[in-house]
């Protein structure tokens, strides 16, 4: 019964993919552990399908210490190896690399700001973006917003963050609520 539910186009039939969208996609995030590995995983799908991402998930957590930023920092060429000799998630050096850096980063902004979800959520003055598009093809890849966003990451170091990746994971961590209008997500999300 609850596949036949009317969902966002891109979910296709996949069950993981479902239960993505139907639980998590777009529900404003504030935790930020969670907003953290949002993050990551978005870095990660650069160039990749989320699907991809989303089935190496517990694999990615289990190689990145539960997303711990503050264990992600202190990583030295020792766990490097590990990532990238690690065949349950994308043996990618340079985002690895970006993962070690971004957690720095993201710990200095937890300094300045207090929690990271203060900074990020600033970037939508705190509440989600409703958007209401009718179909898949009217979602953007970025945004004012997103490019702000991607452009103060960057300023402070982040790798990774362009202004796509940054749009995707606003979609993902609820600051903007991207299901279109007859999903039956959007209302619940809304």
């Amino acid at each position: 019964m609850n596949n036949q539910k009317k969902r966002c186009p891109w979910v296709g039939d996949d069950p993981l993919m479902i239960l993505y969208h139907d639980r998590e996609w777009g529900v404003p995030l504030h935790d930020d552990n969670k907003l953290f590995e949002f993050l990551i995983l978005d870095c990660f799908q650069a160039g990749l399908s989320w699907s991809t991402i989303l089935k190496k998930r517990i694999n990615f957590r289990r190689a990145f210490s539960g997303f711990d930023p503050a264990k992600i920092a202190r990583y030295k060429e020792g766990e490097i190896k590990k990532l990238l000799a690690n065949p349950g998630i994308v043996r990618n050096h340079s985002k690895i690399l970006a993962t070690i850096t971004n957690a720095r980063k993201f710990l200095e902004v937890q300094r300045e700001y207090f929690s990271f979800d203060k900074y990020i959520w600033g970037f939508v003055g705190a509440k989600p973006i409703v958007h209401k598009f009718k179909k898949i093809a009217d979602l953007p890849a970025h945004t004012e917003e997103s490019d702000k966003m991607s452009q103060d990451l960057q300023r402070r170091g982040f790798k990774f963050a362009g202004s796509t990746i940054c749009y995707a994971f606003m979609q993902a961590a609820g600051l903007a609520n991207d299901h279109i209008v007859d999903c039956f997500r959007y209302s619940e999300v809304a």
